[in-house]
């Protein structure tokens, strides 16, 4: 992910931005980011998440692209691999013509990121987004990594994540899909 812009953006003139492109952009520290492709593995990891979470959640809950602007004092804004929202939350989001999730509404019930390849992609999904992800509010973050063939689950107690890592044959545990019934190994190798 590499900077776009050297003046710091606010949330408004971000939410306002427009390149005419179809490039995809976080703000990160008022930043503007630009977000590269995912990889095809990453992608099918997600896809199958997301057919196993439609087993559960309508389809009106599910997103893949949803953004979620995140709480502190400075701008940012993060776009996981995939999103399941409250049944509020999708109320809110109904004839929205942008899938942002603002301050003043709910978070999300679980958010999902694949990581990519890399230390700063590492980095950035278990240290940065755990915090801004808890500070949000978020219930549930799962990070998937398919280098380390291991998915970790942080549910928010109290305001921090205690976290559960699943490998190999390991049924993942989530107390928002409690019926799930798939491996770890099962969504590792989906890519």
């Amino acid at each position: 992910m590499t900077s776009i812009k050297s003046k710091k953006l606010t949330l408004d003139e971000y939410l306002k931005y427009d390149d005419r492109t179809d490039n995809q952009y976080e703000l990160v520290a008022g930043e503007l980011v630009a977000v590269p492709p995912e990889s095809p593995k990453n992608v099918h990891i997600a896809l199958f998440l997301l057919v196993n979470f439609l087993k559960f959640v309508p389809v009106n809950r599910l997103s893949h692209k949803a953004e979620i602007v995140i709480s502190g004092f400075r701008a940012t804004t993060r776009v996981p691999d995939l999103v399941v929202l409250t049944d509020e939350l999708a109320t809110i989001l109904q004839g929205a013509t942008r899938s942002t999730i603002t301050l003043d509404m709910p978070p999300p019930a679980l958010v999902v990121e694949v990581v990519s390849p890399g230390k700063v992609n590492e980095d950035r999904d278990y240290r940065y987004k755990r915090s801004e992800y808890a500070a949000r509010g978020i219930a549930e973050y799962w990070i998937v990594d398919p280098q380390a063939n291991r998915i970790t689950v942080l549910t928010l107690v109290d305001g921090l994540y205690e976290e559960t890592s699943f490998v190999g044959n390991a049924l993942i545990v989530s107390n928002v899909f409690l019926q799930l019934q798939v491996t770890a190994e099962q969504v590792l190798n989906a890519g």
